[in-house]
């Protein structure tokens, strides 16, 4: 089966919704959690508990989106109508999640978290699916996730940008918390439609096998034995343990411990700036060194360098800048290297059942790092509140130090566990073009079959 490689203005076009998407990622755990925890009054605890639970509650929704997205097609494809089908969803929960009228209730939060997750799921296992799907190759399957990965760093930018610009331009002291929080509304709302048109009218889908009839024991019993998919789905719940903890700390570590309050849209788009620069740098060593050796690397280079933020002096922006700029280089990394793999493992499992469950096996990967995200927020919630900070008054120099020993230990711990999860993975390049060829073995020895029934 010959695929013809794709330009890279169409995958531009296919990576684009990712923009909108980001804007629910990186701002949710920074700026919402600390929004309705303080100015619309919930309470820490309150708020790290809601954020568990909706999370949580993906244990359910993940699993069945998959399915539901491999088993029902429509004259457009596998795809692009689950994609299509999540905008009305996510545009309502947008407003009413980043656009509240206090008092809010915990049920209200509770309740609209819960609808947002569920259009969030539907659209990026969909979106990630449909990109494992473009192409067969080991490493361009590394080229497509490197736009769609770049696409989903560069949103957070934007967004921050915009913050930075309502923030300069029409917030008072008494509503800077709550204009940033509206904008990024404005800005999902308006903008999810716009380039969801823009792809899903100008990238192909591929023609996949269907999946057929497998009996539920079928289904499970090569998910349980597959042992790089357990190593992937640990190491990417890691890594949302990881990246959820430093995102819920940031807006307090860089107002308490590095008196820089103003500056927290600039060091964000720093961060991710760079990520959005070495993404090819990325791209180009999981070619050369291999995808699980890059995650290593990477796991690697987190875990030796997040405790120079310990260094950083009080009210210095230039070394902070510098900081956030050097450890944002790595900021795309794990999820670009984990949604290639999981393609490459879906070729493992298709061996093994003959059926191509990519909806599946990317709602696993989602539910392991939203699962991380959640149980991070709830934790690092619950700590906070133990060591005794306030995040509306004035917290002692002991506090803030307990602070700033969370917001290092949490990720230096995961991403230590990442890089010894993903020593010695069993999926390469070479074991990957082997399982390709055992593959369209298969599919030429069925089209010769079909070919001569039909004669």
């Amino acid at each position: 089966m010959n695929y013809d490689k794709l330009p890279a203005w169409r995958l531009l076009l296919f990576a684009s919704p990712a923009i909108p998407i980001a804007a629910l990622g990186v701002p949710i755990s920074v700026f919402l959690p600390q929004f309705y925890a303080g100015e619309m009054g919930l309470g820490l605890a309150t708020v790290g508990t809601i954020f568990l639970i909706c999370r949580l509650w993906d244990v359910v929704t993940d699993p069945v989106m998959g399915f539901l997205s491999d088993r029902f097609p429509s004259r457009w494809g596998r795809r692009r109508h689950w994609i299509v089908a999540s905008v009305p969803i996510l545009m309502l929960s947008a407003y009413m999640v980043f656009l509240p009228t206090a008092p809010v209730s915990p049920y209200y939060l509770a309740g609209w978290m819960i609808v947002l997750y569920v259009g969030w799921t539907m659209l990026t296992i969909s979106h990630m699916s449909w990109g494992a799907e473009l192409d067969p190759d080991y490493n361009e399957r590394s080229r497509i996730h490197g736009f769609r990965e770049a696409s989903q760093i560069a949103g957070v930018p934007i967004v921050l940008v915009l913050v930075a610009a309502v923030q300069m331009t029409l917030s008072t002291p008494e509503t800077v918390d709550a204009d940033r929080v509206n904008s990024i509304g404005w800005f999902i709302i308006v903008m999810l439609p716009i380039l969801v048109a823009f792809a899903v009218t100008n990238t192909p889908e591929r023609d996949i096998k269907l999946p057929g009839t497998l009996s539920v024991r079928q289904m499970l019993e090569p998910l349980l034995r597959n042992a790089p998919l357990r190593r992937v789905t640990l190491a990417d719940f890691a890594s949302g343990v990881s990246g959820a903890s430093l995102g819920t700390l940031f807006v307090y570590i860089v107002e308490y411990d590095w008196k820089l309050k103003e500056y927290i849209p600039l060091l964000l788009l720093l961060y991710f700036t760079a990520g959005v620069i070495f993404v090819p740098v990325v791209v180009r060593l999981a070619r050369v060194m291999g995808k699980h050796r890059a995650a290593v690397a990477s796991g690697a280079f987190n875990a030796s360098f997040v405790s120079l933020i310990l260094f950083i002096p009080d009210g210095n922006i230039w070394v902070a800048g510098a900081m956030l700029f050097f450890l944002g280089v790595n900021a795309g990394a794990m999820n670009l290297l984990y949604r290639s793999i999981m393609a490459d493992i879906g070729d493992l499992d298709e061996i093994e059942t003959g059926e191509r469950r990519t909806g599946l096996f990317y709602s696993l990967l989602t539910l392991t790092q939203k699962t991380g995200s959640a149980i991070a927020v709830g934790i690092v919630f619950w700590l906070l509140a133990f060591v005794g900070f306030d995040p509306m008054g004035d917290n002692p120099p002991e506090v803030v130090d307990r602070l700033s020993y969370i917001f290092v230990a949490i990720p230096l711990i995961a991403n230590a566990s990442i890089a010894f999860l993903m020593w010695g993975f069993p999926i390469d390049e070479k074991k990957q073009q082997e399982m390709r060829k055992i593959l369209e073995e298969r599919y030429r020895t069925e089209a010769e079959t079909v070919s001569g029934k039909a004669e």
